[in-house]
């Protein structure tokens, strides 16, 4: 029997990374819960944070997902006056996302939190795992799987 005929739906990938993806959600989660943020809304912050205003397309494809995800994510935050969305200088069609200075201050209140979090995966999974772990992730983004920015809807 061929080996692709012996796999079964333990052997599939996407399956694996879904449920780690899952299981580290909900690990950060549980740290940043004093924050009042989700490690999703953490992230958003984070981004705009270190780069500034982005349009609504260009933080979709920084998280790789698409803007009716996005937009779930930022509702909460755009509501408690963490972000503001305008429109953008250069193409009054497209929306910016703004840190605000709520939104800062929330960020940086939730970093510890998110520090904490950082330290108790590597202490739990191994500091040297995490890294690994990591890499291979990234390289997964890297890799010739990824679709054409064209197919993300």
């Amino acid at each position: 029997m061929p080996e692709q005929d012996r796999l079964t739906s333990l052997d599939c990938n996407c399956r694996a990374v879904r449920q780690a993806a899952r299981t580290i959600t909900q690990f950060y989660d549980r740290y940043l819960a004093p924050s009042g943020l989700r490690i999703s809304q953490f992230g958003v912050l984070a981004i705009l944070a270190s780069k500034g205003p982005l349009t609504i397309n260009e933080l979709a494809a920084e998280f790789i997902i698409d803007r009716t995800t996005l937009g779930r994510n930022i509702l909460p935050l755009q509501r408690d006056g963490f972000i503001r969305v305008k429109p953008s200088p250069f193409d009054r069609r497209s929306k910016e996302l703004h840190l605000t200075e709520t939104g800062k201050k929330r960020f940086h209140e939730a970093r510890k939190y998110w520090l904490e979090a950082q330290k108790g995966f590597e202490a739990r999974f191994g500091g040297s795992r995490a890294a690994e772990l990591r890499g291979l992730l990234h390289a997964v983004v890297d890799s010739d799987i990824r679709p054409a920015a064209a197919t993300l809807n």
